[in-house]
């Protein structure tokens, strides 16, 4: 299967995300590594929004006000809008922005749809990087180089894993330290990217073989996650009293490492 036996309409909903993406991601390189960038706090030090992220924001939006003025969006920055509809985007305008403000290149612009409650299309654009990948579900999932596929690793000792932490990791003891010291001395490394749409795209690719996190919210994972399912990673979301908690991998190491973190 290729890109071709997308049907038209599943055509339009990836024309429609690579065009915001690009457009709000043109706005992200703009702002990027700029000494002046204003940098707020949500709540905490930990957690911060940038004049950039909602730059991204008002892009995407203006676009889905224009285009699917009918359709539900829920947006990091703005929330959910509340609006009964078959269709909802669901967007994280600048996911990794503790990365980009600290002027590193590791962070994305994540685009989801579901129809019916399904996530029927993910796209996720690293614009730096000029990394871009996408999936329509049951159709698979492409990237950089082509059609994506989850590694065959079956050796827990030969995978590169990535992890994230809460932004309540100071105050909140179910902070995933404990899960990081079991993973650790099991692997061949743990790296950090920082931005969970794009961990979870590395996965996909093959670049990593497995990932996990606790407590993202559903514009963090929304489109990722269709993205390395369709790249046939075992996804998991694997817990429910502390946000979304998931899991990606390679199916061979799945297993194990659910153990470990869950």
């Amino acid at each position: 299967m290729t890109t071709t036996d997308f049907t038209p309409q599943e055509q339009q909903w990836l024309q429609s995300a690579r065009l915001m993406g690009h457009e709000a991601g043109e706005a992200l390189k703009g702002f990027f590594r700029r000494r002046d960038l204003d940098i707020e706090d949500k709540g905490s030090a930990y957690d911060i929004v940038t004049e950039a992220d909602k730059a991204s924001e008002r892009i995407i939006i203006d676009h889905l006000h224009h285009q699917y003025p009918n359709h539900a969006i829920l947006s990091e920055e703005s929330g959910d809008d509340h609006r009964q509809a078959q269709c909802q985007w669901v967007i994280d305008p600048l996911d990794g922005t503790v990365n980009y403000s600290a002027g590193l290149a590791t962070y994305c612009i994540s685009i989801g749809l579901k129809v019916d409650g399904q996530t029927s299309m993910g796209y996720v654009y690293a614009p730096t990087l000029g990394e871009e990948f996408y999936a329509i579900k049951g159709k698979g999932a492409y990237g950089p180089y082509g059609r994506l596929q989850a590694k065959p690793t079956t050796e827990l000792q030969r995978a590169v894993i990535s992890t994230g932490f809460p932004y309540d990791k100071a105050t909140n003891p179910d902070n995933n330290l404990d899960r990081f010291a079991q993973v650790m001395p099991r692997v061949r490394g743990i790296r950090r990217l920082g931005s969970a749409a794009m961990d979870l795209c590395y996965v996909a690719a093959g670049w990593l073989d497995g990932y996990w996190e606790l407590n993202l919210k559903e514009w963090d994972a929304c489109a990722g996650e269709l993205i390395a399912l369709e790249a046939g990673a075992t996804v998991k979301r694997y817990r429910n009293d502390h946000g979304i908690c998931i899991l990606a991998s390679c199916p061979g190491i799945a297993p194990e490492l659910l153990a470990m973190v869950e």
